[in-house]
């Protein structure tokens, strides 16, 4: 096979992406509705979504690892004053740009573990926490999705700005795993091996939780 004809994003990148944009929106409107259960199990979904796609970006496919698309300061600042980007996947900016959304991301959801409405809700690990951490995740699980949307709103621009006035079908490419110009330089990693990790990672993320302090049972007078 051609390297041309090579996806250039294999089918668990494809489905980590559309995955984490769902995850967004649901996690804002459950919020919103306070449709706690819901938001408690999007918060599950985003911890074992990122979690895969970091060791996805150690062992998967050549250009989903962070190997290709982490540049350094100085690869960065070059693309940044014009030259072209060394790697047909996420350019030198894309790259450091899906580092910082990976990491809030993960810190959001977890922040999310330790919190509480007082009311119906509470996550696994409030009832095993002291009050100062409690309120600290409380305030960062708040400004953390303030910072997300923020971000959220500025990588659609970016994606907007390469899409429609420099003509780079960033867009299909994420959808069909290549595009015109958007092709592959080596075969993809299998998908199978992606779907271990994501079983593995979510079989951990439950067993931790189970080892959670539950909280203390009522005692009626």
């Amino acid at each position: 096979m051609n390297g041309d004809r090579h996806l250039l994003w294999d089918i668990p990148t494809r489905v980590f992406h559309w995955s984490i944009v769902a995850c967004i929106v649901l996690a804002w409107w459950s919020a919103e509705t306070d449709r706690y259960d819901m938001h408690e199990w999007v918060g599950y979904s985003v911890i074992v979504l990122i979690v895969t796609r970091i060791l996805w970006g150690l062992v998967g496919s050549r250009h989903s690892r962070f190997t290709d698309f982490v540049a350094g300061p100085v690869t960065l600042v070059r693309y940044l004053r014009g030259d072209k980007s060394p790697t047909p996947g996420h350019n030198p900016a894309g790259g450091w740009s899906v580092l910082v959304l990976l990491s809030l991301m993960l810190v959001q959801a977890v922040s999310g573990l330790f919190n509480s409405d007082d009311v119906f809700f509470s996550g696994p690990l409030y009832h095993g926490a002291e009050t100062s951490l409690r309120d600290s995740m409380g305030a960062i699980h708040d400004w953390a999705f303030d910072v997300l949307l923020a971000l959220v709103a500025l990588h659609i621009i970016a994606v907007c700005f390469h899409q429609f006035r420099r003509g780079e079908p960033l867009v299909q490419a994420m959808i069909k795993g290549r595009a015109e110009g958007k092709a592959g330089q080596a075969a993809p990693v299998s998908p199978w091996l992606a779907l271990v990790l994501l079983a593995l990672v979510a079989l951990a993320l439950w067993w931790g939780l189970e080892q959670a302090p539950q909280p203390e049972p009522m005692r009626w007078m």
